[in-house]
């Protein structure tokens, strides 16, 4: 997302994009979720080849499955630090995502019948993930329905408050 390139150049963060590899761009348009063997795979392969230390992973873990795969393969390589979760109303994701659709995003998946099957899985397999997380204290929760600046003046806020 645009919102994600400005984080990670912002905070010298290497970004990881692995969704058009692999089938990502199929798995978008079924709505459903890219293997966690691929995803974890290309994650450490990019995260390697990088030579950084320090990582914002746009995403993931989007599943349980993602989430099992993630500790097998990498919680004993990396040093997670918190989960920052762009909490914002389902219409308002919607508006956004028709919006960036119609202006030429060249997405497949920017129409309402994918936008229905995204928010589904979204529901169903991300949010409890993200209330894992939650209860273990681990969330860093912001308001995304207001405008990309502000949006980021609040990203940039947890980043500082944070040590990046």
């Amino acid at each position: 997302t645009a919102g994600g390139i400005h984080i990670n150049h912002a905070f010298n963060l290497p970004s990881v994009w692995f969704s058009r590899q692999c089938g990502g761009l199929w798995h978008r348009t079924r709505g459903s979720i890219t293997p966690v063997e691929v995803t974890c795979s290309l994650l450490e392969n990019a995260m390697k080849a990088s030579g950084k230390s320090r990582f914002l992973i746009d995403g993931f873990p989007r599943n349980q499955d993602n989430l099992d795969g993630w500790n097998r393969q990498m919680s004993e390589k990396v040093d997670f630090q918190f989960v920052l979760f762009f909490d914002c109303g389902e219409d308002v994701c919607v508006k956004r995502c028709l919006g960036r659709g119609q202006s030429g995003s060249g997405r497949t998946d920017d129409n309402l019948d994918s936008l229905k099957k995204r928010i589904s899985t979204y529901n169903n397999d991300s949010l409890p993930i993200i209330k894992f997380f939650e209860g273990a204290g681990q969330v860093k929760r912001i308001d995304a329905s207001p405008d990309a600046e502000e949006v980021f003046g609040e990203v940039e806020k947890i980043f500082v408050a944070s040590g990046f």
